[in-house]
């Protein structure tokens, strides 16, 4: 008995110094074993004397990353009211006067400091560079400020990567932050002119005879468009495809249909329609149904890739297709699109 146990005390010594030894040998910084951090996770709670959890943790990063400005570097908007008398005469008259409620910093009335930054430095000093002035920001920065209220919601959250953005279009661009001078929307002028002060190109689609009545109020360009951006080209507002914007009021025109009209299938509606104005009254391409329908049912054999020939004679050649084809977007009744 004596010499099984002196062999097992030698086993356990001869263990305890081959443990020292590797721990010994082991870099500092590498991971532990998972029974002794399981032990060390266990003794070393929050409050303790030990590593701080990593809720603790990230609680302070974020903090580290967001806001941990001293609330005393904050004045409030009373304070900023006693400079800029007219912003806080219109500021109250707006949206954002409700920033006044907040006390993300711990104090009321923070209102202008939730965009500008906090003003102690600037109302003792009366330095314009003591305080962030948005004009002075690059239109990603400033329009990065404005989406830490307005980035919810599908209306803002692709600004972003908006078209607007990257020709370099911000927030401030379009909206007036102090004053609600047109709308609820701060916008610096109603639509269209806004809207046209940018793109000139299609103003004068909406003179033509026949137009999409912008102009006159009775749409907007913002049903059409997403103004702060979206995932298909032109910046339209459809979740899947860009008829979807068109068949939003054109229902009768969605289908699907026994028969389809390859075109529409293929290209969409502005594969016959131009949908800012035109000199033909159901918004076409061309002035005549017949000249746009022959671009594609043309009689010429000898053309490249001829879709769908005609079998007419010429004495068709200068009449409307749609005094017979009149179910051009499909039909549910005859393959050639005649009416039912």
């Amino acid at each position: 008995m004596l010499k099984k146990a002196g062999v097992w005390i030698g086993v356990t010594v001869a263990m305890t110094l081959l443990s020292l030894v590797v721990a010994a040998k082991q870099p500092q910084g590498q991971p532990k074993s998972s029974a002794i951090a399981a032990i060390q996770q266990k003794t070393e709670t929050p409050g303790g004397g030990g590593q701080e959890s990593k809720k603790d943790a990230h609680q302070k990063t974020v903090k580290a990353e967001t806001h941990t400005v001293d609330p005393s570097q904050y004045v409030g908007s009373e304070t900023c009211a006693t400079c800029h008398e007219e912003q806080a005469k219109s500021f109250d008259k707006g949206p954002h006067w409700k920033t006044n409620l907040s006390k993300s910093q711990g104090i009321e009335y923070q209102g202008c400091e939730s965009c500008h930054g906090p003003g102690k430095e600037h109302s003792e000093s009366g330095d314009p560079a003591k305080i962030i002035r948005l004009e002075g920001l690059s239109r990603e920065e400033s329009s990065k400020r404005c989406l830490r209220c307005h980035e919810f919601g599908e209306e803002h959250s692709n600004f972003l990567r908006s078209q607007h953005l990257k020709n370099n279009v911000g927030c401030v661009d379009c909206h007036s932050v102090h004053s609600p001078r047109v709308n609820r929307q701060l916008l610096k002028a109603a639509q269209p002119q806004l809207c046209y002060s940018c793109h000139q190109e299609v103003k004068p689609d909406f003179s033509k005879p026949f137009h999409h009545r912008v102009n006159e109020g009775l749409i907007s360009c913002s049903n059409c468009h997403n103004q702060h951006g979206g995932f298909l080209s032109r910046q339209l507002r459809a979740t899947a495809a860009e008829d979807q914007v068109c068949f939003s009021c054109h229902t009768d025109k969605a289908g699907p249909f026994a028969w389809e009209h390859a075109p529409i299938k293929t290209e969409g509606c502005v594969a016959c329609h131009t949908p800012h104005g035109s000199n033909n009254p159901r918004l076409l391409k061309r002035s005549q149904v017949n000249l746009l329908c022959l671009e594609c049912h043309t009689l010429t054999v000898d053309a490249p890739a001829p879709a769908a020939p005609s079998f007419h004679n010429q004495a068709t050649k200068y009449q409307a297709c749609t005094l017979c084809h009149t179910a051009i977007h499909g039909s549910n009744s005859d393959r050639v699109f005649f009416k039912p």
